[in-house]
């Protein structure tokens, strides 16, 4: 098991490192942990902490550490604070602070990140306190009296995913899908605690609280009313079932109101607690998901049918009064005055004028990034093609990425390949954009190439670009002049061209259920199909390096191909992983793979007849694409944005430094050694190790500025590598 065992090493100074939330430094006494000894550890505790259960983390995870994010996309949430003309905009996994004083002419003031993906939003006006509910990572508060500057407050993970919170004094109430209601002690801001909860039959999706009760939306169990009079042991009293499936549910007088998805507004007699009654009802075209009362107005937020305002003046018989078709998906509406501010998926966040609730009007937006689909590295720059436009992120400082610039595509973005100064963009209908990104701050496009088909993917080699284009098989685009790109030829594979890799005069088709085409292209005017192999389920994407091809099968993981001879490619190996891979990308022995629901997968393909999971990260969102550079991985994870992730297995290298010497320990925790390089000392020079009693266990005698390997003959533990002059550098040696 040891060999197994991870702990996330990272420099918190000079002189002491983190292992996990194990610390060890230069003033601890040799061999003394903060938390727990390595030692005592038993079987369940090596699983735990490989699972990451013992960790911070909260995301499941083996051998892979989380750096940083650009977390933003479609929009689930939004809240607003009138009285400093404020809207805080979700957008996936983060948050927009938006000066709307100008309702025409939003502008943004500054952005939150979170972890997670963001459904719910909840803002105090009296203390100016914003509540965030990110599904996977609970709960989190944020003082936002400084809307330029908002502050972290405390956080607390709750068992399921959090879709939504009402507070009353000093509780936060929680609708925790699948764990139902979860009743959170805010009273110290820094570390809320849980106290109560109840478990409802169902998905708990939406929470208000009037007085003693809380009134949970429970999905396909309708509402449930619960008593909260003892917040440490709520009980529920009474309960009507829906015709649909419960999503929120907001409070007025003696009734509840209920965003129903297919069956609309179902308004509910709530005088009697214990016998909640059907009383009125208003369907509405689309999906109702999410509800806000203003007035005598109900504000539906009703997916694909935008903004519905429902005259609920008469409890018993609620009339539609007006509407307002959103461009996009409308997953929730908060009303203040003359407006309302309808998060609206993919279109961001929509101001409409509601002054005259017959005919609501737009009035201004603010666009969020969409869906991340698929990324690109180069530089100092990741692209993301986010469904609706390319975005350029500025990823010189991994843990805290930002956005440089992006440019609008006029179709749907969805692979991005990156050579020289120019991205190009399979863009689904509208073929393949050319995006000049010499200034990534501005990028814009000089020229594109409208397909026959929808694009997919796109491979650049050269001056051409290869484009699996669905129904039309392979294009290849002479890009010699970039702004004038032209068909060279093509290539009508029997399949639907759907990923493409090129390596030398060869490029790899993923042509989904007719499997994987092998074209020659050495001459790109005349291709030529030299080979195809056939393997049951979807080719979603492929990656090629050396003698091997890569390619991911959706419900069958991934597969290992032998090209050696291009003209009869073999089956090498496979790996199954656990969710839909959907992308595929190759880094020395390992192979990443973006497995949909399951997050990213890490392959050990050293040796390509058995390949192994290595290392995996269950990211926020859904994994689409997958992007390597050095030992990060950048994966577009659908609603989640940009996720950056460091491939632990790849080793972790301190940098120690007393004047013009410097020592370098690079630790890979799953090798027998550690690696040492000294530069600037006088050769030869002594290097011990100790183990944590202080006894020397190994002693190297460096004769040059060359790595030397230590660590092959110790047993597993913690050890210190001491050398004349510097402060002693831990290792841990796990096998």
């Amino acid at each position: 098991m040891y060999s197994l065992l991870l702990f996330l090493l990272s420099v918190l100074s000079m002189n002491e490192l983190i292992i996990g939330e194990l610390s060890l430094s230069k003033e601890s006494p040799a061999g003394s942990f903060s938390n727990m000894n390595l030692e005592n550890l038993n079987e369940m505790d090596i699983q735990e902490i490989t699972r990451g259960e013992i960790s911070s983390e909260r995301f499941d995870s083996l051998d892979v550490k989380f750096v940083g994010n650009w977390p933003f996309g479609y929009s689930y949430a939004a809240e607003i604070d009138s009285a400093r003309n404020l809207a805080f905009c979700g957008s996936g996994g983060g948050i927009y602070i938006l000066d709307v004083s100008t309702p025409g002419s939003p502008v943004k003031l500054s952005e939150i990140r979170t972890r997670g993906v963001v459904h719910g939003l909840l803002y105090e006006k009296s203390n100016q306190r914003l509540y965030i509910t990110a599904r996977e990572t609970g709960i989190e508060l944020w003082n936002v009296a400084n809307s330029v500057n908002p502050e972290k407050l405390g956080s607390y993970d709750t068992p399921g995913e959090a879709w939504k919170v009402a507070v009353s004094g000093n509780y936060a109430y929680v609708a925790d899908g699948w764990m139902g209601l979860r009743v959170i002690d805010i009273s110290t801001l820094s570390n809320p605690t849980e106290v109560g909860s109840y478990d409802t039959p169902s998905n708990a999706l939406g929470i208000a609280v009037s007085g003693n009760y809380a009134y949970v939306a429970d999905g396909d169990s309708g509402l449930r009313v619960i008593d909260i009079s003892d917040p440490e042991s709520p009980s529920e009293v009474g309960s009507c079932d829906t015709p649909g499936w419960a999503w929120n549910v907001a409070i007025s007088g003696s009734y509840a109101y209920v965003a129903d998805e297919g069956s609309g507004l179902q308004v509910i007699d709530i005088s009697t607690l214990s016998n909640p009654t059907l009383a009125g009802s208003c369907d509405t075209p689309g999906s109702a998901f999410n509800i806000t009362l203003y007035g005598n107005y109900a504000f539906v937020a009703d997916y694909g049918s935008g903004l519905r305002i429902i005259n609920i003046s008469t409890p018993s018989n609620p009339t539609e009064a007006g509407y307002y078709n959103t461009p996009g998906y409308a997953w929730n509406v908060v009303v203040s005055g003359s407006y309302a501010y309808v998060a609206d998926g993919g279109s961001g966040l929509q101001i409409i004028n509601i002054s005259t609730p017959s005919n609501p009007i737009p009035e201004g937006s603010y666009d969020t990034p969409y869906w991340a689909y698929g990324v690109a590295v180069s530089g100092d720059y990741a692209f993301v093609a986010d469904y609706a436009s390319l975005q350029v992120i500025d990823i010189s400082t991994p843990s805290n990425p930002t956005l440089a610039g992006y440019y609008d595509t006029p179709g749907l973005a969805l692979s991005v390949a990156v050579s020289g100064d120019y991205a190009f963009v399979a863009d689904y209908v509208s073929g393949l954009r050319v995006i000049e990104i010499s200034d990534p701050e501005h990028p814009s496009e000089i020229g594109h190439f409208d397909t026959p088909d929808y694009t997919y993917d796109v491979a650049v080699s050269g001056n051409y670009a290869y484009v699996a284009d669905w129904n039309s098989g392979l294009q290849i685009i002479d890009l010699s002049t970039p702004s004038n790109p032209t068909l060279a030829d093509s290539f009508d594979t029997p399949g639907w061209a759907h990923g493409v890799a090129v390596s030398g005069d060869y490029a790899f088709v993923a042509d989904m259920d007719s499997g994987l085409h092998v074209i020659n292209i050495s001459d790109p005017e005349n291709p030529w199909k030299v080979s195809s192999y056939a393997i049951p389920g979807r080719v979603e994407d492929v990656a090629v390096s050396g003698d091997y091809l890569y390619a991911v099968y959706n419900y069958f993981g991934l597969r290992v191909v032998d090209i050696s001879d291009p003209e009869h490619p073999s089956e090498a190996g496979s790996c199954d992983t656990p969710g839909g891979a959907l992308s595929v990308s190759v880094a020395g022995n390992y192979a990443f793979v973006a497995d949909g629901r399951s997050g990213f997968r890490v392959i050990d393909i050293s040796n390509p007849e058995d390949p192994t999971e290595a290392g995996y990260y269950d990211t926020p969102g859904e994994a689409w694409g997958v992007a390597v550079s050095g030992d990060y991985a950048y994966v577009a994870d659908y609603d989640a944005g940009l996720q950056i992730y460091r491939n632990l297995l790849s080793g972790i290298e301190v940098e120690y430094k007393d004047g013009e010497k410097v020592l370098k320990v690079n630790q890979n925790l799953f090798l027998s050694t550690a690696e040492v390089a000294l530069s600037g000392a006088e050769f030869p020079i002594t290097l011990n190790v100790f183990d944590i009693t202080g006894r020397v266990r190994e002693k190297t005698i460096i004769y040059n500025s060359s790595p030397v390997n230590i660590g092959a003959d110790l047993a597993p533990g913690i050890y210190f590598v001491r050398v004349e002059g510097f402060e002693p550098a831990k290792i841990t040696k796990l096998r």
